[in-house]
């Protein structure tokens, strides 16, 4: 049998859009199965945005996401805009905001976030039925990626304002389904992309708010080249064979 050679950066390339696709899948599913309804009884999106995208980490017992990593997170949103956002949050009694700027879910946000890994854990086992030895290969080699790629980040802890080292790890109580696991693993990896681009697009010179005006063309080619480089690091931890696989089941999935 022979094994194509898929390099780390080129993998890189190729999953992005992959890991988007199953994310917003799941994504969608809970929001329709009952994500919204249930953010409804807590106030609807007013209250509960933030909460919904910082999950992974503030449904940890004392989880918290600073300052700086939330900067990173809303990188391309207004910073007043988001500021107001957190204000009616707080004010809605689902977030608290330390001194310091550092966010944490309230007992009735945490009460919310329970509740909102229930409906995901219910969302993804219909969504993704029938895919359950492809669903456990792919938790088992994401779990692989991000430990490595929290090891790079210490590695390289000299700059601050990362979004991946604000959500990662992705907060896994014990007897977390698969779903919820694939889902919220998906996510957190697109963070570590996330900040990738970022890096690629700083070198190059732009800003947050000219890298999304850049039109399709060369200069946008080169950036896009340039995250796949930045982002290649944690792929080193998959074989050739392996990562041909996580393509290959992403692709298969529903969604």
């Amino acid at each position: 049998m022979n094994t194509v050679e898929l390099a780390p950066h080129r993998f890189a390339g190729l999953l992005a859009p992959a890991v988007d696709r199953a994310f917003r899948a799941g994504m969608l599913a809970g929001r329709d199965g009952g994500g919204a309804v249930l953010s409804q009884r807590y106030g609807g999106v007013a209250a509960t945005g933030f909460l919904v995208d910082l999950r992974t980490r503030l449904a940890a017992p004392g989880g918290t996401v600073d300052g700086p990593g939330l900067a990173a997170i809303t990188r391309y949103q207004d910073p007043v805009v988001c500021r107001r956002t957190v204000d009616k949050q707080v004010a809605y009694g689902m977030l608290h905001r330390g001194p310091d700027g550092t966010l944490s879910a309230t007992e009735r946000g945490a009460a919310f976030l329970t509740e909102l890994y229930q409906v995901h854990a219910e969302v993804t086992d219909e969504l993704w039925a029938g895919h359950g030895e492809r669903v456990s290969r792919l938790v088992a080699a994401l779990g692989r990626l991000l430990s490595y790629a929290l090891v790079l980040a210490d590695e390289e802890s000299d700059h601050g304002g990362s979004a991946f080292t604000a959500m990662a790890p992705p907060h896994e109580p014990d007897g977390t389904p698969s779903g919820v696991l694939l889902l919220n693993r998906l996510g957190t990896l697109r963070y570590h992309r996330a900040d990738a681009h970022a890096a690629a697009w700083a070198a190059a010179g732009h800003s947050a708010s000219s890298v999304a005006a850049l039109p399709a063309g060369p200069e946008r080619t080169a950036i896009e080249l340039e995250t796949d480089r930045r982002a290649a690091g944690p792929y080193a931890a998959l074989g050739a064979e392996e990562r041909l696989t996580m393509l290959a089941d992403l692709a298969a999935l529903p969604g």
